[in-house]
């Protein structure tokens, strides 16, 4: 016995093929907002995170910043107290420089000069007298430019004839009239000074051994 099917089916299948494609596309809609709220919570937590990390940054800087003001804080307190002792170092030490400057002065002097005036200003010191000759004036520049301990740079600022009478004798006698500007060295400077100069005499003075 043949069996037809009278019913239309082609309606039928056609209906069926919508239903099965519109329930695909509510699945993919589904999926697709399942997948980007999980995205956008992903995306939430990550921002969160960050966040997170930026205020814990901010408040390290800012300990940063405090601890980075106490070490300049210090720092310039280390400096002012450094400033004060090289102030009282200098003041202790510059006590003794005036009489440094005479007795330099009476150990390089030669004979035949006699010093009237005697004048400091900081590190510069103005020697005035008289000579007998002009040699002696070159060997007192000589021995204060490279056998002083204290002076250095010795500079003539002037030199001229005169007669001059001097207290045991009643003739005039022709003298020379001069003043000499030269630099008064720092302790610390003279002290450096002294230790090499004591440094090539030590070499020299020891023993060769063949």
């Amino acid at each position: 016995m043949i069996l037809i099917n009278l019913l239309p089916h082609r309606e039928e299948k056609r209906r069926l093929r919508k239903q099965a494609f519109y329930i695909g596309l509510g699945l993919s809609a589904v999926a697709g907002l399942v997948l980007v709220a999980l995205w956008y919570a992903v995306q939430q937590q990550m921002i969160s995170s960050q966040q997170a990390r930026n205020e814990f940054l901010k408040s390290e800087i800012t300990k940063l910043d405090e601890q980075i003001k106490d070490v300049s804080t210090l720092k310039e307190e280390i400096e002012a107290l450094k400033a004060r002792q090289k102030a009282v170092e200098d003041l202790q030490t510059d006590r003794n420089l005036p009489v440094h400057l005479l007795n330099e002065l009476v150990r390089q002097t030669p004979e035949g000069i006699f010093l009237k005036q005697i004048r400091q200003d900081g590190d510069s010191v103005m020697v005035s007298g008289v000579a007998q000759t002009n040699e002696r004036v070159s060997e007192f520049l000589r021995h204060t430019a490279y056998n002083s301990q204290w002076l250095e740079r010795p500079e003539l600022q002037e030199i001229k004839a005169a007669s001059v009478t001097l207290a045991d004798s009643k003739n005039p006698k022709r003298l020379f009239e001069f003043s000499v500007k030269v630099g008064l060295k720092r302790p610390q400077a003279a002290g450096a000074a002294a230790s090499g100069a004591s440094a090539p005499a030590s070499r020299a003075s020891a023993p060769q051994v063949n």
